[in-house]
């Protein structure tokens, strides 16, 4: 055997008889950079003009194939060779190439291996095209080679999904030759290619492959185009996918592949691909919080969660979905049996729906207890309290956990508007108590706000996020203030749309722009869900505080006088008959609308969806931006991550601070100047935001001051 290391460090070839073993070693994850490209160029070309070669084999180093494209050149012009050239090279070559695939073969990774001539994988390989959560499709052949290897519609379902494929499920899909037992790729590739060699497997590229029953595929296809504008509301990529297989249909490859190029380059300039992208670098970026730099987290290995109603019993189901042991304080024998059937109740219906057998439902019930008895957690790590949004009935709660908790346990409240550095207060360890804020239902819900009161640790601050981690939560810093991030910004777009509602749009006109814009679901809609009393409560809460001055729209109190509370009381601003998630319009809201008008002797007006949206938007944005002023987020982008996680916001707009940056800033105050002259209570700019459009500036000018 001799070695020649490649002109790259990060692709090195060496002869193993007279089998070329090609390595992209290009750690973490051995993106496919500008270097690797070139390797891979150069190894085919040296496989090419080498007669002691025989057959090439691919292997990544490390713990993974190729983990898809570079994330630093994003954004970036691209450096030659393009993608797209490695993998005809590869697929040119006149003598066997064989990938070996171990880890991570996704995006471009997995492009190369389909460009290869045999794919081996190991058990642990997972095989993907993720390319639509960026907003782009796969533009290295993967739309034309997929479908010739796996089928029409397997290949459109991964690729418009962005899911991987677990090794099994892709040999199953054909996507690769053959699955073999072991941990070693080298050792795995080199005894599949003396196979292959000893067999005389001929060259066999994928492009060649004829794709099975092409005219039912197109008919599959159009029933896919509707189906997907209908799901994907109006995102851009994925239509663009299904264009790219009708194309491998229905062209010769080199024209498919041509017009998958054009396409790609069609989706590298859509505003939704910057959205998606800053969406996918914020989520990586949030986590990095000063305390979480500069402190080791506590070790949690056993959790208590206080309260068994939906929010306690969903945060108990993350906590056992992670392999943690919980146990659930509850008041009484009646409230534990009601608290475990909320938590088995998740369970059953995984088993129902055959995704979790009786036996693993057992296993994981057997880490769950009840107890009536706080002394039954006096040796926890990490305690989450989730009971009744009250602060006395809370700080009881914790004046308990401090009696009885060991030291350095962390205590943490799940409130969702309440005073933390209070409920600190109460106990005489304020160091330890923070705020994790779940979103309901908490087993589901991705958003995690890790609250972080004055007095807190910042080991606490770090522990936090490490469960965020272990919980697969997108966590969020933010600081004590009345609903935090979320909710306090949520309050105020809420009102813009209240004030719609009194000047004239009605409540399915405002939803259903806000549902053109991108969300599920519009604000009514969302009260409904959520249950109408739960914001009258915190409107009465806060009633003492409220500004005289201050605008109030009554609406929402009037539908509450009535017991109608949404769909849990079939009715609020919509109607549900007999138990109906989807929503119809009630005359009588209207009349009540229309009564409250004349009340206050506002003469309607009518507002377009775009009207609307402009000031829902600029709500939004203004108050993220006092946010951010005011330190309650650390960045602009930790607002968007908030809103994306948690709030429904269209993941392609990238967050409320990156639609502004996107739309203009001083278009943005613009819009608040100008509303400003109805009511210059409510629409005042924030500071924050005068300042930017001042200097010249946007928001992401303000997050990558904080990179630096």
């Amino acid at each position: 055997m001799h070695a020649a290391a490649d002109a790259s460090s990060v692709v090195t070839t060496a002869l193993h008889g007279d089998v070329l073993v090609v390595t992209i070693d290009n750690p973490p994850v051995n993106a496919l950079g500008a270097a690797v490209r070139q390797g891979l160029l150069a190894a085919m070309q040296q496989a090419q003009a080498d007669a002691a070669v025989t057959a090439v084999l691919l292997v990544g180093a490390g713990k993974a194939f190729i983990a898809g494209a570079d994330i630093r050149e994003f954004g970036k012009p691209p450096v030659a060779p393009i993608l797209p050239e490695v993998c005809r090279a590869i697929e040119n070559l006149n003598k066997p190439v064989v990938a070996v695939l171990h880890g991570a073969a996704l995006g471009g990774g997995l492009e190369v291996a389909l460009s290869a001539h045999y794919r081996l994988a190991l058990p642990a390989a997972t095989l993907g095209l993720p390319e639509v959560n960026l907003g782009l499709l796969p533009g290295s052949g993967g739309t034309q080679r997929a479908p010739r290897l796996m089928g029409v519609q397997a290949a459109t379902t991964l690729m418009l999904t962005g899911q991987p494929l677990k090794a099994q499920a892709a040999l199953q899909a054909g996507l690769v030759d053959k699955l073999v037992e072991g941990t070693d790729p080298l050792a795995a590739g080199l005894a599949y290619v003396r196979e292959l060699l000893a067999a005389n497997a001929p060259v066999r590229r994928t492009r060649d492959l004829a794709i099975a029953e092409p005219q039912a595929a197109l008919a599959w296809l159009e029933e896919q185009k509707a189906e997907t504008a209908k799901k994907s509301r109006g995102l851009f990529s994925p239509l663009k996918i299904i264009e790219c297989v009708q194309a491998a249909l229905q062209l010769p490859f080199d024209e498919g592949m041509a017009r998958e190029r054009a396409l790609f380059m069609e989706c590298i300039d859509s505003p939704q691909r910057a959205g998606l992208i800053h969406a996918f670098f914020a989520e990586r970026e949030v986590v990095k919080v000063p305390e979480a730099q500069a402190a080791q987290p506590r070790p949690v290995a056993s959790i208590a969660v206080i309260g068994g109603g939906t929010m306690g019993a969903g945060i108990a189901v993350a906590a056992l979905d992670a392999g943690l042991p919980v146990t659930m304080i509850e008041r009484d024998a009646e409230s534990i049996a009601r608290g475990r059937a909320n938590v088995e109740k998740v369970y059953h219906a995984l088993v129902a729906k055959g995704r979790m057998t009786d036996a693993a439902k057992a296993a994981v019930m057997g880490r769950y207890t009840g107890s009536t008895d706080y002394a039954d957690i006096a040796q926890v790590d990490l305690v989450i309290e989730a009971v009744f949004e009250d602060i006395e009935v809370k700080k009881a709660v914790f004046r308990e956990l401090d009696r009885v908790c060991k030291p350095g346990a962390v205590l943490a409240t799940n409130t969702s508007y309440l005073d933390i550095d209070a409920i600190a207060a109460s106990t005489s360890r304020p160091q330890d108590v923070i705020g994790l804020h779940f979103f309901s239902p908490a087993n589901i819900m991705k958003l995690l706000e890790i609250v972080v009161p004055a007095q807190v640790a910042p080991d606490v601050v770090a522990t936090a996020f490490e469960l965020a981690k272990k919980l697969k939560k997108v966590p969020v810093r933010a600081g004590v203030c009345d609903g935090f991030i979320g909710n306090r910004i949520l309050a105020v777009y809420k009102q813009a749309a209240d004030y719609l509602l009194e000047d004239g749009a009605s409540p399915y006109e405002i939803d259903a722009a806000v549902r053109g814009f991108g969300f599920a679901m519009g604000p009514f809609q969302v009260t409904d869900l959520a249950g109408g009393d739960i914001g009258w409560a915190t409107r009465k809460r806060r009633a003492a505080t409220r500004d005289p001055k201050a605008r109030y729209v009554e609406i929402a109190d009037r539908i509450c006088e009535r017991g109608w509370f949404g769909q849990k009381t079939g009715r609020g601003f919509y109607l549900y008959p007999e138990g109906a998630r989807m929503g119809q319009t009630d005359p009588e809201v209207l009349a009540i609308v229309d009564a409250e008008r004349a009340k206050k002797g506002v003469t309607p007006r009518s507002f377009t969806a775009d009207e609307i949206m402009r000031r829902y938007m600029a709500a939004m944005v203004n108050e993220g931006a006092n946010v951010v002023h005011e330190g309650i987020a650390l960045r602009p982008l930790d607002v968007d991550v908030t809103f994306v996680a948690g709030y429904g916001f269209p993941r392609h707009r990238g967050g409320p601070m990156k639609w502004a940056d996107m739309t203009g800033l001083p278009k943005v105050l613009a819009d608040i100047e100008a509303f400003a002259k109805e009511d210059p209570l409510f629409w005042k700019p924030s500071p924050l935001l005068v300042q930017l459009v001042r200097e010249g500036r946007n928001f992401d000018s303000l997050n990558q001051a904080e990179k630096r």
